[in-house]
């Protein structure tokens, strides 16, 4: 396959400018200035006015499988995500049973090899059972092949217990990611303690829930040197206690999702059940504090924290209905949208957030453009508006379909195959 013509960027390196790229088989060959295949049959792509970029990663997914196969399953959601631009993700361990045991990560590895589509890794669990009460075994787990580990969805309190984690995460060289929220001082998840919780008359969730919980967790990562990342990070406090942390030189990583740089409470009001999440919007002053962090870097991930529910589901009453938005195929738009057109980051640091820096965390080969890298390319048309309206994901839960965006995926190529084109 030879891309042509594209305006190329690879936030690792820093080279950008207008090149070709050739690919044999599942790598880049060759990129450079006029390249001409040698082979006559080969594939030719024309880029002409298409940014040609790494392959999002998106380290922070839920794919349901096993368990919620009604909600969506490792094809349609690896189809989401090639949709969207992403070439690999990380699945998180919350299924039904859990992976927290080599059997069932075995499983779960076949099954991604069977779909075939993109590259998807997937976490195993900190705590058998996510009770929170017994380490899984961690090092066992991490030679099947589990990428990291993390309970998400379900927060771990016990603090000795995380201790221990993260002296077994240092050992082993492999990243944990914390669900930041402490349990015990929210009465209704999901819903902001403020003007969303005013709204439904429910008590909600304190940013203090965060708040607490970032602060326990940077303070055993000093202790233990472990590499940690803190999950769709909400509020403006515990941004700013991972600004401290990382001038320190902890290892440490924090996450914003789409959804928590471009909305606020307001949305839950507007929207109902489709913008209720945990942890849930917050406050303007939070929104444009999580934007801060990613323009000067102490937010370094972008995910999505893709979370398909059924509409019966999210029919429910506000307080019933489960947390949680799909994101995989609105992500590129709207930080494009939100983030670059508005002046906060450049093409470059954006791509760096959804690519390079998460496939480094994870020490996955991937998020970027070089000789001998993996042939994984996303090309995008940067102007084009988009309106999101169906989606490949089996799930429709999202406040933003209808909206105005800009920024789409034409092409995306996974080990030198092309997994989703418009």
């Amino acid at each position: 396959m030879l891309i042509k013509n594209g305006y190329m960027i690879d936030p690792k390196s820093g080279l950008e400018g207008k090149l070709d790229i050739l690919i044999e088989g599942n790598r880049i060959v060759k990129i450079g200035k006029s390249l001409i295949s040698p082979n006559e049959n080969e594939q030719v792509i024309d880029a002409e006015g298409l940014l040609a970029a790494p392959g999002l990663v998106d380290v922070h997914v839920h794919f349901r499988d096993p368990g919620f196969p009604e909600k969506e399953d490792i094809f349609t959601g690896s189809y989401a995500a090639a949709r969207g631009g992403f070439t690999s993700v990380v699945m998180m361990a919350n299924t039904r049973p859990p992976v927290d045991n080599e059997e069932t990560l075995k499983q779960v590895m076949k099954r991604c090899e069977e779909a075939d589509i993109i590259h998807v890794h997937t976490c195993a669990n900190i705590s058998i059972g996510m009770q929170g009460k017994q380490l899984t075994d961690m090092e066992g787990l991490a030679k099947v092949g589990a990428v990291g580990f993390t309970d998400d969805g379900i927060p771990l309190l016990d603090k000795e217990l995380v201790r221990e984690a993260m002296k077994l995460s240092a050992r082993l060289d492999m990243p944990l990611s914390f669900h930041e929220e402490d349990s015990g001082l929210i009465e209704n998840n999901g819903i902001n303690r403020g003007k969303a919780s005013e709204y439904y008359g429910v008590g909600g969730s304190p940013r203090e829930a965060e708040i607490v919980m970032v602060e326990r967790d940077l303070e055993l990562a000093a202790e233990t040197g472990a590499c940690i990342e803190i999950q769709h990070i909400s509020t403006k406090e515990a941004v700013e206690l991972v600004r401290r942390a990382k001038k320190k030189g902890l290892n440490v990583h924090a996450e914003a999702t789409p959804h928590h740089f471009s909305l606020t409470e307001e949305a839950l009001i507007e929207y109902g059940s489709m913008a209720k999440m945990n942890p849930p919007l917050r406050e303007e002053a939070d929104r444009l504090e999580i934007i801060k962090g990613l323009a000067d870097g102490t937010i370094d991930v972008i995910a999505t924290d893709h979370a398909p529910h059924t509409a019966e589901e999210k029919s429910k009453p506000i307080t019933e209905a489960p947390s949680g938005i799909i994101g995989l195929e609105t992500a590129l738009p709207l930080a494009i949208t939100k983030l670059v057109d508005e002046g906060y980051l450049t093409m470059k640091q954006l791509l760096g957030r959804m690519s390079t820096n998460p496939a480094a965390m994870y020490h996955l080969n991937a998020g970027y453009l070089a000789e001998g890298g993996p042939a994984d390319i996303v090309l995008i048309d940067t102007t084009a508006s988009v309106i999101p309206e169906a989606y490949a994901s089996k799930s429709s839960n999202t406040p933003f379909t209808g909206w105005k965006l800009k920024g789409q995926v034409k092409t995306t190529v996974c080990e030198g195959r092309i997994v989703y084109q418009a």
